[in-house]
């Protein structure tokens, strides 16, 4: 049996709000994920739940079009986070001076690699505390919660090219911040997965 679209569940849960309950199987971890590393998972708890609640109250409005809900998820859980603003910034600039904790391991080169983490993330979490709420949640919608420009413009609901400049500056901003602190992209990339 071929599983439902997400359009075909939201569908079928205006005459059976059950129905709504797959969507939020099918997609609540990816939310819950890209909410944690936006707002930290304290509050990506809260938010990722009041993005289906959002969500199942707003059902009626969904464009059945469109047979994959994530854009319209994000775009719920990007307002969500918008209200919120003044919180992310503040979860930013503690990852800054978190970085500046005394590590105190046995083990050398696990201190080093810790550090140099931790710099980075520090130095990442300035530069995104620097941008503009619409470049950073441009940024983070495709460099975390992996959507394309297309499904971006979707959830922010704003033209493909403002998508395009909107990462093109957010990336161009993160780079000088990077470069400023003496860091280069590939490195904070080793250390992001390390």
């Amino acid at each position: 049996m071929v599983p439902l679209t997400d359009a075909e569940l939201i569908v079928r849960s205006w005459r059976d709000a059950e129905q709504f309950g797959a969507l939020f199987d099918r997609h609540f971890a990816a939310m819950h994920n890209y909410l944690a590393r936006r707002a930290g998972s304290e509050a990506a708890d809260d938010l990722a739940s009041e993005t289906f609640v959002v969500a199942f109250r707003r059902r009626h409005t969904y464009r059945p079009d469109r047979d994959d809900a994530r854009p319209w998820l994000y775009g719920i859980a990007a307002n969500l986070l918008r209200s919120r603003s003044r919180i992310e910034r503040r979860q930013l600039l503690v990852w800054e001076r978190a970085a500046a904790r005394d590590q105190s391991d046995a083990d050398m080169d696990r201190v080093v690699a810790r550090v140099d983490a931790q710099s980075a993330s520090a130095v990442v979490g300035l530069a995104l505390a620097g941008l503009a709420a619409c470049d950073r949640e441009a940024l983070t919608l495709f460099a975390w919660a992996g959507l394309s420009y297309d499904e971006i413009a979707e959830a922010l609901d704003v033209p493909l090219g403002t998508v395009r400049s909107r990462i093109h500056r957010a990336r161009r901003q993160v780079r000088e911040v990077l470069v400023a602190h003496g860091l280069e992209v590939e490195t904070v990339v080793r250390a992001r997965e390390g």
